[in-house]
């Protein structure tokens, strides 16, 4: 996967930058020799003085530094950072449903990392399909087409094995996969999680979603990616969020695809890091 607009590459700033403004909406970021990147939103660069060093803030109880891909370390505002994990459902990984390996290997990172990301305050975002019967008259003929299969079953068609109707809501093959549905119902109850639906690949697809509404009223900036299908509705959901000017950070070992490496490795538009570094964010 290739952070953003080739990150990896591009040598370390040799001054500090910043980028943005207050003025705008999406607010700024600071970039320093060091390899840190402040998207925090919480200090401007110094006015230089008389040729002086001019060194990053301190961190503060407030912030947490991330590291990521490109020897950078990006630092995030705690209560403005989310998890999103998109579509760790039944209906994409269940054996019983669909032979998908990467995505159930992504289930250990995402059980290791879900207590840590709590406990620091970032929220964590349930991402799912979960239609109505109302939506199912508004999808376009072209994902109606991709969801069948030689013209038979789709949106809303009864699965075999009593998982319910293909991605309805509340419907069995709707539910998360495995330990990651009983992880949710926890966090939910805790106040730490949310479940929110889509009726596309991208979450934020539409003039006003239910993943952008609840992003805006919590004062949300930053986003942590993760789930399946790494080149479909994670790409989908982190390009949009990109173009709305949220700050994109994919988490590379809890994504997969069930598409070809290449599908995997084109994912792009944020920075990159992994469980182990989530673990070890401070």
């Amino acid at each position: 996967m290739s952070p953003t607009l080739g990150m990896v590459a591009r040598p370390l700033v040799q001054v500090p930058t910043e980028y943005g403004s207050e003025a705008t909406p999406q607010g700024w970021w600071t970039e320093w020799p060091s390899g840190l990147v402040d998207v925090s939103r919480t200090s401007h660069l110094p006015p230089a003085s008389d040729g002086a060093q001019v060194e990053p803030p301190p961190l503060t109880a407030a912030l947490l530094d991330i590291s990521v891909d490109g020897d950078r370390v990006v630092r995030v505002k705690r209560e403005s950072t989310a998890m999103v994990i998109i579509d760790m459902q039944n209906f994409f990984l269940h054996p019983e449903l669909r032979d998908h390996p990467t995505g159930l290997k992504c289930v250990d990172p995402l059980m290791k990392t879900l207590p840590v990301l709590r406990n620091a305050g970032i929220k964590i975002l349930w991402v799912n399909w979960g239609l109505t019967e109302t939506e199912l008259s508004t999808i376009p003929p072209s994902l109606v087409r991709g969801f069948m299969k030689n013209g038979r079953g789709g949106f809303g068609s009864e699965m075999p094995g009593g998982f319910g109707r293909l991605l309805m809501r509340d419907a069995k093959n709707s539910e998360l996969y495995g330990p990651l549905q009983p992880a949710f119902v926890k966090g939910r109850d805790d106040g730490t999680d949310f479940w929110i639906h889509k009726n596309r690949m991208s979450g934020l697809w539409g003039y006003q979603s239910a993943l952008d509404l609840f992003l805006q009223e919590n004062g949300i900036t930053t986003l942590l990616f993760s789930g399946v299908n790494a080149d479909q509705c994670v790409q989908g959901t982190l390009v949009d969020a990109y173009f709305r000017g949220y700050d994109c950070i994919l988490v590379k070992d809890a994504t997969a695809t069930t598409s070809p490496t290449g599908g995997y490795e084109n994912v792009s538009y944020g920075f990159v890091t992994d469980s182990a570094r989530l673990l070890a964010m401070r």
